[in-house]
This record gives C-alpha cells, structure tokens and sequence, in this order.
C-alpha cells in the first residue's frame, strides 16, 4: 500500500480511502533543528492486523532519513519498533 506524504510543515504520512476517510497516519515533528519525534500513529480498524502501523513508522523513518534528520519517538508503538528495528 503507498503512502501519500502530505502536510510537510506537518510533517504527516498518511493513508486516505477513496472517500477521503483517514485509514491511517502518522505524525513526526522537527521538535529542534533535524529532530523530528514519532509521536502519533493511528490505524483504522478496517486496516488493524495487517502489518500497517509498522509500514506507516518505515515510512516515516525513511521520509525523515530522506531529510537528513535524526528519529526520535514519543509514540509507544513506534519506540518499540525502532528498538526492533534500529
């Protein structure tokens, strides 16, 4: 599933379905220069089980590597997943 990469002031990843419904998101602010914070992900019911929180943390990590910046996280979810996966 792609990802649309919207609100970069926002610095938001979301997943929309054809009626615009939001089905997942996540949100990562530059919290200082070149940190930005993993601290909210949201999947709908319709989509939970199916792997999609952690597509939507690997999206982020990347977006924010894209950008030469350092991931930290709030989120409990995606702390876990970077200790897993970093």
């Amino acid at each position: 599933m792609e990802f649309e990469v919207n609100d970069l002031k926002a610095n938001r990843i979301l997943q929309k379905d054809e009626t615009g419904k939001i089905l997942a998101e996540i949100t990562f602010p530059e919290t200082s220069p070149g940190v930005f914070v993993i601290d909210h992900t949201f999947v709908d019911e319709s989509l939970r089980g199916q792997g999609m929180a952690s597509k939507l943390v690997q999206a982020a990590v990347d977006e924010i590597k894209k950008r030469g910046g350092k991931v930290q996280a709030t989120c409990s979810y995606a702390k876990k997943w970077l200790e897993k996966n970093s």
